[in-house]
């Protein structure tokens, strides 16, 4: 599991925010960067394609199993997708944009794969151990592919820092074809209406069907909005953003991803703390707010350009909240779904957490360059006042799953 987080890791950051940075020393307009950069937004739609490994084995792939054929399917996928940006580089502008979709395509459905290997290779009680393994190793990824590959940028060609990701996606492929595939035995559905109705629908029906019409649909907005301060900060907008104010590549990816990221991890402790102390919901509104309010931390750096000390001020306070704000979620998200459905209902409100931020981010260039950085933060913040204003509405609902969690204590 650890082999497998660093390989679903790896390519998250390369289709993002590293992109970003190549993207805009290749005199990209920002607007055109976040587009591009917005290729991630593919992670935020795997759950239209999750019922493929579910229900299809890929041709030559087969005799690895279920999993581990899709797995090793998809891992060579993003070694392809990364090879192919290498070689075509932004000069040839639009083949590369579809190499850079491929990446995020593949890395997509590598996220679907270890997902489902990983529910169905242990028990329940064995998950956590396996969830934080998995963390780690998508942690450590996120290093290599955000501050080494920055770090590698200032003395080599970005297409080199691109084929020396591709290299290091060998060692998890390697994982897999080492990996046991998980003892389950499948009965397929008959035909492909009855898989998605099955795979798709039925979830679905079972959350509005529980909640009733009125309640589900309130909390699905909430879901929808709640996270979108953070989702508008992670894509392409960022780095751009970070060069413009006068960091070096070797400073951006020293303080922004090395010590930021060991900062979100001690963010995720204190998330962790705060449910086990007051439950999920209390704890969901209060980082809410934390996390969407940090976005104007960044104003001080405008004030400051090139300070490093403020870059560092600004990454931790944004880093904590950060980190501080997934163990809610997570714990959230968790206590809606239904028990039969569980990968399935939680891969549609996982996506759909995600997904109103990345549209954002899509267009964050457009607006950061007709408002000014500035305002697109400010804009950023304000967007957690309807998400806010629905969190207390849900109160009433919600409020008795953290006092029964507290009374099961």
């Amino acid at each position: 599991m650890l082999l497998f987080g660093f390989s679903s890791g790896l390519p998250f950051l390369l289709v993002a925010g590293t992109l970003a940075y190549w993207l805009k020393e290749n005199g990209i307009l920002l607007k055109d960067i976040t587009m591009i950069a917005s290729a991630g937004m593919t992670y935020a739609l795997k759950f239209l394609w999750a019922p493929l490994l579910d229900h299809w084995r890929i041709p030559g792939f087969s005799r690895l199993g279920r999993r581990r054929g899709w797995l090793l399917f998809a891992q060579l996928g993003v070694v392809a997708g990364l090879l192919a940006m290498a070689v075509l580089t932004p000069v040839q502008l639009v083949p590369f944009v579809a190499a850079t979709l491929i990446v995020a395509f593949f890395g997509a459905t590598q996220d679907i794969a270890v997902d489902a290997y990983r529910i169905e290779i242990a028990p329940v009680d064995a998950q956590g151990a396996l969830v934080a393994t998995y963390s780690l190793g998508y942690r450590i990824a996120l290093i290599l592919a955000g501050a080494l590959a920055l770090i590698l940028a200032d003395h080599i060609e970005w297409s080199w820092v691109y084929l020396v990701m591709a290299i290091a996606m060998g060692v998890p492929i390697a994982a897999t074809l080492a990996a046991r595939e998980p003892d389950v035995h499948f009965i397929a559905p008959r035909g492909w209406r009855v898989a998605m109705r099955e795979s798709v629908v039925d979830p679905f029906a079972d959350f509005f069907r529980r909640y009733g019409w009125h309640i589900a649909g309130v909390t699905l907005l909430f879901i929808l909005l709640f996270k979108i301060p953070e989702q508008a900060t992670i894509g392409g907008v960022m780095s751009p953003f970070y060069r413009d104010m006068g960091f070096s590549k070797t400073e951006i990816g020293s303080i922004t991803k090395i010590y930021g990221i060991w900062i979100g991890i001690v963010g995720v402790f204190l998330g962790g703390a705060a449910v086990a102390r007051w439950g999920a919901w209390r704890s969901l509104g209060v980082t809410v707010v934390l996390c969407g309010c940090s976005n104007l931390l960044y104003l001080a750096l405008i004030a400051h350009p090139g300070n490093l000390l403020v870059l560092t001020m600004v990454i931790s306070g944004e880093n904590l909240t950060l980190g501080m704000l997934g163990p809610p979620t997570v714990a959230f998200l968790s206590s809606l779904v239904n028990r039969e459905h569980t990968a399935t209902q939680y891969a549609l409100l996982s996506s759909m957490v995600n997904l109103p931020g990345k549209v954002l981010g899509f267009f964050a260039g457009g607006i950061a360059a007709a408002t000014g950085y500035g305002e697109y933060f400010v804009i950023t913040v304000l967007s957690i006042i309807p998400a806010t204003l629905l969190f207390f509405y849900l109160w009433p609902r919600f409020r008795h799953a953290d006092a029964s969690a507290a009374g099961a204590e």
